[in-house]
């Protein structure tokens, strides 16, 4: 969802305070190789298109694409600096690399184009979330962080948006820090959970970064420190008189369900963490209804995921809120993301054509050239299947194209919404797709075809395609 058309300048980062400096290094080594052998060659200005798609993953029914704001952010700064260089200078692989080629590279800096779906977008395998457009040396040499980046974020918005499908309208947050994959995964990850449904996250860091609702109260260890349960929430409710949410399962659920009622009109909720969530629920929504409670919500969390919610809804439990940590933050049952950077395209060097490359290896063909992908509306409104086709092919009808660009020569020039207008924006693109794909007991596939004419090209069974530049 871009908003109006800014004029940052390169090195600007938002994202990028998170993992680190922006360095160019963030990078394999063999990429560092191929620039090496492409620069040694005279091809470093070679222009080529690269794009970064999902490859071969039918466990989900579809993805939230989010990561876009880091990508900008990290391409925007991305340089090698002296530090860097001289490091690559002492890799035993380099060491026989001309003094040219480490020149060239401290001078480096992203001059191309980067096309891409708004961030928050609903998509499917295949399509082209990220297209590149530069010199093949620093289209090449991006590949590493690009799918770093939107391998990991896109992986945990998907999540948290089947978690809020399943909450069906209930509060969900955030609170996997502590299990994340190292802290800027847990800052990163909470945003991205907050893009795919989430309301708010536990991390500190990721609210004040990024303007997220942060929330929390007590943990058992408060409870354990007091002789007594009831001292406990005493002194808690003491420290905190507006809004009391008292943790009751730390010994006796439903006698701790009894003490906090009797905070009346100052209990805000209390929070289940363990044991039967259904059936103490239902037990605890009576006590705290006896007790003149009844404005009080109850929060469930452990180890809850999409069905775990989907199955205490569809049981009856009275769970106003749920807070989702591990199965969020690591996307448990499908950790990895299959997101891949391949080329495929090559522009002449006289700007006379373009040459579309393609992978023909078994199992993971590559659909050549520049694409763009457009998004059919049927009846009602709905979203009836989408069309990858060539950048060059004509719109297709009651279709919307899907792929903006978001920088040219270096610059961006589209800005991304803060993340909780990307919540509204993926909630409201998912309303109009088949309800189908909401179904998490199996796979229910949508409609992406190929264009007319990309599908000749592929069908062809070239490596590579000559066409002239339109």
């Amino acid at each position: 969802m871009p908003r109006a058309d800014c004029e940052m300048t390169t090195g600007e980062s938002k994202t990028g305070k998170v993992d680190g400096p922006l360095s160019a290094l963030h990078t394999d080594l063999y990429e560092i190789t191929m620039a090496a052998g492409y620069f040694e060659s005279g091809r470093a200005d070679e222009i080529a298109h690269f794009e970064l798609f999902v490859r071969g993953n039918k466990s989900r029914n579809y993805y939230v694409f989010c990561g876009l704001e880091s990508v900008l952010d990290f391409v925007g700064g991305w340089r090698f600096g002296d530090g860097d260089v001289a490091y690559l200078k002492s890799v035993p692989a380099l060491a026989h690399l001309t003094a040219p080629f480490f020149d060239y590279l401290s001078r480096l800096k992203f001059t191309g184009d980067l096309f891409a779906f708004p961030e928050g977008s609903i998509v499917f395998l295949g399509e082209p979330l990220i297209r590149v457009r530069a010199p093949i040396v620093q289209a090449q040499l991006l590949e590493t962080a690009l799918l770093a980046i939107v391998n990991h974020q896109t992986t945990v918005a998907t999540k948290a948006s089947r978690v809020a499908a399943a909450a069906r309208g209930r509060r969900i947050v955030e609170f996997g820090a502590r299990r994340a994959h190292g802290l800027g995964a847990a800052a990163l990850g909470a945003r991205a959970a907050v893009v795919g449904g989430c309301a708010a996250t536990s991390n500190c860091y990721a609210g004040k970064l990024f303007g997220l609702e942060v929330a929390g109260t007590l943990a058992h260890s408060w409870v354990m420190s007091f002789e007594r349960e009831e001292e406990a929430f005493e002194a808690y409710a003491a420290s905190f008189p507006d809004g009391l949410i008292l943790l009751i399962d730390t010994y006796d659920t439903l006698e701790a369900a009894r003490l906090a009622a009797k905070y009346a009109e100052r209990l805000k909720g209390v929070r289940l963490d363990s044991g039967d969530l259904a059936e103490l629920s239902k037990q605890v929504r009576k006590i705290l209804d006896d007790g003149g409670c009844a404005h009080a919500t109850i929060f469930a969390s452990g180890d809850l995921n999409e069905r775990k919610i989907a199955e205490l809804i569809a049981a009856g439990a009275p769970i106003d809120a749920f807070g989702v940590g591990s199965e969020m933050i690591t996307s448990r049952d499908e950790p990895t993301l299959g997101g891949v950077y391949k080329l495929v395209a090559l522009e002449d060097a006289a700007g006379g054509g373009i040459t579309l490359t393609r992978k023909l290896s078994k199992g993971k063909a590559t659909i050549p050239g520049p694409k763009q992908v457009y998004r059919i509306t049927g009846g009602k409104g709905l979203y009836e299947r989408d069309v990858i086709a060539l950048e060059s092919e004509e719109p297709l009808p009651n279709s919307t194209p899907l792929v903006q660009k978001y920088m040219e020569n270096g610059r961006r020039i589209l800005e991304i919404a803060p993340a909780y207008e990307l919540r509204e924006f993926a909630a409201s693109e998912l309303a109009k797709f088949p309800s189908e794909i909401l179904d998490f007991s199996g796979y229910a596939e949508y409609p992406v075809a190929i264009g007319p004419r990309l599908a000749a090209l592929v069908m062809g069974g070239e490596t590579a395609i000559w066409l002239p530049l339109r």
